[in-house]
């Protein structure tokens, strides 16, 4: 089946500006372009193709909210949640790696980097460095303060031992905020930040792991073996790290729902097409009334996980409270992609159950949604303690 052609939109995004719609439509453009062509050969080969990273670049999506003074697009946190949102339609891979990008590394760097680290660190973010968000350990998953990693104080630098896993743009970063413990004892109130550079000393980008889904995307063991990092490479105060995780991560959930909205968004449209091309018993499948019910159920959770991720996103924006929101939205948006990549699977038969077919890959992507970033159990948990207050 030949790709989804360009000339098909989403639905209508009448909760956007005027340019926020061209914004959306432009990364959706390039994609479209640049992107499709590569996705099967991208999620066989478990690579981003050569070539797509500096194009991305160019684009002006590795920079979102970075200042123009630093070389990057001085937009809106909003804005990273549209471009991730419109790449998702045609790749989560690409799309999750400026997801972290955006809303995890640049964000934290923004918010509690020392000047010198952003005068550093944010021009090479905006130009061609990749960044990367190491919290997660074999031990420390869901419990994300469960750290074993250590920070030893030596010589007026930091001493790094220990081991990350899964974590996202591993094999293409340069630039990593790494969380350790400076103090065991102190339980989470021992965690701390630091910015690690691709080529400290004792800083290894270990194992890529072979995934079900979203391949193109690298998530690689990281390992530290008396790893020397500058004394002013702390992001945030020491013993702060703690804050800089939840605070930034709940951000970053946004970003996964734009991802499954996106993503659910795409399944659809390949769903819709072909409907209007099957043919059974002599007429569409689109004209039997089960097949248009199951499409408007899907048109409609995935246009109401659309409203949910730029409600939370925009509650960001405007500095107000998005906690549960940004809760709400991720383990709603991601159950609907998991539904919504399920039905175009079963609505395209046989078909749905082969590479061939852009559905199938799209059905593996969206299992993730619902364990990166927090967990739908997690999430659960965040917004019941926020409603029994």
């Amino acid at each position: 089946m030949d790709s989804l052609s360009s000339d098909i939109r989403p639905a209508p995004l009448t909760v956007l500006g005027e340019d926020e719609r061209l914004f959306y439509h432009s990364v959706f453009e390039f994609a479209d372009r640049e992107v499709r062509p590569l996705v099967r050969q991208m999620d066989e080969q478990a690579h981003l193709a050569e070539g797509l990273l500096p194009k991305l670049f160019d684009l002006g999506v590795m920079g979102i909210e970075i200042p123009e003074t630093f070389g990057g697009a001085g937009a809106s946190f909003f804005h990273s949640v549209l471009a991730v949102e419109a790449l998702s339609r045609v790749d989560p891979s690409v799309a999750v790696l400026v997801d972290v990008q955006n809303t995890l590394v640049i964000n934290a760097l923004m918010r509690w980097a020392s000047a010198d680290l952003k005068r550093r660190c944010l021009p090479r973010l905006a130009a061609n460095a990749v960044g990367a968000y190491a919290l997660s350990e074999a031990g420390s998953g869901s419990d994300a303060f469960a750290l074993t990693t250590r920070a030893t104080p030596r010589d007026g630098q930091w001493v790094l031992n220990g081991r990350k896993l899964w974590i996202t743009n591993g094999a293409e970063a340069e630039i990593f905020i790494v969380f350790a413990t400076v103090n065991p004892e102190a339980g989470y109130k021992g965690i701390t930040a630091f910015l690690i550079e691709r080529g400290f000393p004792g800083f290894t980008v270990a194992k890529k792991e072979d995934k079900l889904g979203i391949r193109a995307s690298s998530t690689c063991e990281l390992l530290f073996e008396d790893c020397r990092v500058p004394g002013d490479h702390v992001v945030g105060e020491i013993g702060k790290g703690y804050k800089t995780a939840i605070e930034t991560l709940n951000e970053g959930r946004i970003g996964i729902g734009a991802q499954m909205v996106g993503l659910a968004q795409g399944a659809l449209e390949h769903a819709t097409k072909y409907t209007k091309e099957r043919k059974q018993f002599g007429k569409t499948i689109a004209e039997f009334q089960a097949v248009q019910h199951q499409l408007a159920r899907a048109a409609t959770e995935v246009y109401a996980a659309r409203l949910m991720v730029y409600e939370a996103a925009r509650l960001r924006d405007l500095g107000r409270p998005f906690l549960t929101e940004a809760a709400m939205c991720k383990i709603f948006s991601s159950e609907v992609a998991e539904r919504t990549t399920s039905l175009a699977v079963n609505l395209f038969g046989g078909y749905g159950f082969v590479k061939d077919y852009p559905v199938e890959k799209l059905y593996r992507d969206a299992k993730i949604g619902q364990i990166y970033e927090g967990t739908s159990n997690l999430q659960l948990q965040t917004i019941a303690k926020q409603i029994l207050r």
